[in-house]
């Protein structure tokens, strides 16, 4: 996934900081230990990016999370419907099912498409933090 690196997609798919890429926005990396998936770092160790711009700067990300929610939805719908040849019930037990277990994925990745929208990757960065201290 390097070759993505530079792009708001590495950073979205990642997690990693909007600005330098170099650092992973959450203090826990895996998004199912369910108790941790909101905690993130203040500050960028390596460019010092404040993650949180404003307070409640991450209530936008509902807004994300509910089209990110559709999209998983419309997916779900289609492979149980189409591809596995489901009736409607049960194409709305898999849409139900996929929302409760990508409910933490679809959370993280609402929060990093919103920081994302907001803030754009500068490869100096952290250069010019060196160069301050």
């Amino acid at each position: 996934m390097k070759f993505l690196k530079g792009t708001k997609l590495y950073s979205i798919l990642t997690g990693t900081c909007p600005v330098c890429q170099e650092e992973s926005m959450y203090k826990e990396k895996n998004p199912f230990k369910l108790n941790k998936v909101y905690e993130m770092h203040e500050y960028c160790s390596h460019c010092g990016t404040k993650y949180k711009i404003e307070p409640s700067f991450f209530y936008g990300a509902m807004y994300v999370s509910y089209a990110v929610g559709v999209a998983f939805s419309v997916a779900a719908f289609i492979i149980a419907h189409y591809f596995l040849g489901g009736g409607l019930l049960t194409s709305f037990f898999a849409i139900v099912g996929t929302l409760v277990v990508f409910m933490p994925i679809i959370m993280r990745l609402s929060r990093n498409i919103w920081i994302n929208l907001f803030l754009k990757y500068n490869e100096n960065a952290a250069k010019k933090r060196q160069n301050k201290n």
